[in-house]
């Protein structure tokens, strides 16, 4: 008769996703696994499989639990402040990283994706939906005449993607919320986004 597990494997994939996303891939050892998560070594090979494999697990919770782009950006109505509110979202978000953890996902793209395929993949995915979404959200602002009709939805949304994910890069490593915040704002203007009133 095969033995209960004695731990919740939800909850050891919740510790390792922290895990890994405080202190990165490289500095994460099986043993800082171990400690972390309280369980054997074993269980963690059995339930997970290698640390590569609890990684992938990882960062797939993660996106899991993440912003919802869609449900923010397709809600019916005026869609320039959605897209407005993302964006200082990001910027206050990054602000008060006190651990300075960053996001995963651009953790994962400075860290892993340049020598692996399949994480690399992971990330371009991610990006790739971020940057669809916005795009939608830029195409029916522009139908609903809150952008200028020479505006390029597609050109923007890459704009706003490589703006957000900055503002986690800076905010993981700067100790200054104007830099972030004078970001966002300055990304806003460029688009016209700041809703103040012209004169």
């Amino acid at each position: 008769m095969a033995r209960t597990k004695e731990f919740d494997p939800d909850q050891a994939l919740q510790k390792a996703m922290e895990l890994f996303w405080r202190r990165g891939y490289e500095a994460t050892s099986m043993s800082d696994l171990v400690q972390h998560l309280g369980i054997g070594r074993a269980s963690i090979y059995a339930t997970f499989g290698g640390k590569r494999e609890l990684y992938l697990r990882a960062y797939d919770r993660y996106l899991e639990q993440g912003i919802d782009f869609e449900g923010l950006l397709s809600a019916p109505g005026p869609a320039l402040p959605a897209v407005r509110d993302l964006v200082m979202r990001f910027a206050d978000e990054a602000a008060h990283d006190k651990d300075h953890r960053g996001c995963l996902v651009v953790n994962t793209a400075v860290e892993l994706a340049p020598h692996d395929q399949e994480l690399a993949g992971r990330v371009e995915s991610n990006w790739d939906f971020i940057e669809t979404t916005l795009a939608s959200a830029l195409t029916r602002a522009r139908e609903q005449g809150e952008l200028d009709e020479g505006q390029d939805p597609r050109s923007l949304a890459r704009f706003l993607l490589t703006v957000l994910q900055g503002l986690r890069l800076v905010g993981k490593g700067s100790n200054d919320p104007a830099r972030l915040r004078d970001t966002a704002a300055q990304a806003l203007r460029v688009l016209d986004l700041t809703g103040s009133p012209a004169g």
